[in-house]
C-alpha cells in the first residue's frame, strides 16, 4: 500500500491551506480517486476530505435568476428535482445517462467536472502515457484507438474527456466558481479544461490548493428548456461512456432559429463547443439543409487520431439527429433511456 495523509477539512480556509501542500488532492465521493488510486494511476500524498465543509451541497436559485450548484451536491438529487429537470432538461437527461444508480447517488457535481480520461493506456501502469508520466510517450498512439480523440488532439495525448454531464453545461455557458489560495475567482467552464497540446498532464486551470466550490448556470439558460435535449451513442445502452454525445439548446421565434447551442462530448479531451454551427443556424428555418450544414461546421476540423474514422461520421449524424429532436420540443418525460439517440420521437413537447 502506498502511505498517505488523511486531513478532513472542516472549512472552505482549512481545506485550502490543506491542499496547497505538494502531492495533495480534495476527496469527495471518491468514485474515481478512489479506483485511480487503488490502480496506482493516482499517488497522492495527502487526502483533503471536504464532504463536511457547510454549504457546499446547496442548489440554490440567485437574485439575477442564475442557479448556482454547490460543488457536493449529488448527481442524483439534481437530475430527480422536478424543478430543476423542467428548467435544464438537458443537463437532467445528460445526467441519468451517465453511471449507474448507485454511483449517481454517491457522485457530486464537481467530481464529475473533475473525473479524469478512460483512456485504456492511462488507466494501465504498464503502458506509456505522457498524461500520467510527461514525456513517456503515448503508447495510444498506434494502439487501440476506437473511442479516441476526433477534434483537438495533439501528439502527445489523444484521450478523451469522459464527463456527459459537462457537454450541455458547456452548452448552456455555465460558470465555475473557484477557491485558492489567492481568493475566489470564476471561468468558463468551456475555458476550464485544457486540450492537451505539449503537456497533457495539466487537464484543468486549476491553481495548486485551488478547488471548485460550485457550478453557476446563467439566467438566460432556463430560456432553452423548451428545446432542449442531450443524446449519446455509446456500446451498450447503461452504464457506458459516450462514444460521441450532443447537447442542444434552440430558441425558435416566428418558425425560425433565434439562438442555438451546441456541443460534444467524447470527441476531444474536453466538452467541444461548436460555435461555429451556431452561428450557422442562427435565423435559419429549422431544417435538415440547416442541420446538416451545422453539423458539417461542427465538425470541420475533425481528424481521425487512429483507427477512428467513423466516429467523425457517426458525430455528424448525431449532430443532425440531435438537432432534429431539439427542434421538435423537449419530451414532456424523459426517455425511458436517457440520452438515448435511437428512442422514438416524443408525441408531446414541454413548451
Amino acid at each position: 500500500m502506498i502511505p498517505f495523509e488523511y486531513v478532513r477539512a472542516t472549512d472552505l480556509a482549512g481545506a485550502v491551506a490543506a491542499g496547497t501542500a505538494p502531492g495533495a488532492v480534495y476527496l469527495a465521493a471518491g468514485t474515481n480517486l478512489l479506483d485511480l488510486m487503488k490502480g496506482g494511476v493516482s499517488r497522492p500524498r495527502r487526502l483533503v476530505d471536504i464532504t463536511r465543509l457547510p454549504g457546499l451541497a446547496a442548489v440554490e436559485r440567485m437574485g439575477d435568476g442564475s442557479l448556482r450548484i454547490g460543488a457536493l451536491a449529488r448527481n442524483s438529487d439534481l437530475a430527480h428535482d422536478p424543478a430543476f429537470a423542467k428548467a435544464y432538461p438537458a443537463v437532467a437527461e445528460a445526467l441519468l445517462s451517465g453511471a449507474s444508480a448507485q454511483l449517481r447517488n454517491a457522485a457530486t457535481a464537481a467530481g464529475n467536472v473533475m473525473q479524469r480520461t478512460r483512456c485504456p493506456y492511462f488507466t494501465d501502469t504498464g503502458s506509456a502515457c505522457n498524461k500520467r508520466e510527461p514525456g513517456s510517450g503515448c503508447d495510444a498512439r498506434g494502439g487501440e484507438t476506437r473511442l479516441h480523440a476526433i477534434l483537438g488532439w495533439s501528439e502527445a495525448c489523444i484521450a478523451t474527456h469522459p464527463s456527459d454531464f459537462c457537454v450541455p453545461l458547456v452548452a448552456l455557458d455555465a460558470l465555475v466558481e473557484i477557491a485558492g489560495p489567492a481568493g475566489t475567482r470564476s471561468v468558463p467552464l468551456e475555458a476550464f479544461h485544457r486540450l492537451p497540446g505539449d503537456a497533457p498532464e495539466r487537464e484543468t486551470v486549476l491553481e495548486p490548493g485551488e478547488l471548485i466550490t460550485a457550478l453557476v448556470l446563467p439566467p438566460d439558460a432556463a430560456s432553452f428548456a423548451g428545446h432542449s435535449r442531450y443524446l449519446k451513442v455509446r456500446d451498450r445502452t447503461s452504464y457506458a461512456f459516450a462514444v460521441v454525445s450532443v447537447a442542444v439548446a434552440l430558441r425558435l421565434d416566428g418558425g425560425r432559429i433565434a439562438e442555438a447551442r451546441l456541443a460534444l462530448g467524447g470527441v476531444a479531451l474536453k466538452p467541444w463547443r461548436a460555435r461555429e454551427a451556431e452561428s450557422l443556424l442562427a435565423g435559419r428555418a429549422p431544417d435538415e439543409a440547416a442541420f446538416r450544414a451545422a453539423a458539417d461546421a461542427a465538425l470541420a476540423g475533425a481528424e481521425p487520431s487512429g483507427d477512428n474514422a467513423f466516429k467523425i461520421e457517426l458525430a455528424r449524424r448525431l449532430v443532425v439527429r440531435a438537432l432534429a429532436r431539439t427542434a421538435a420540443g423537449t419530451p414532456e418525460r424523459l426517455p425511458a433511456l436517457p440520452g438515448s439517440a435511437f428512442a422514438p420521437l416524443p408525441e408531446a413537447a414541454h413548451v
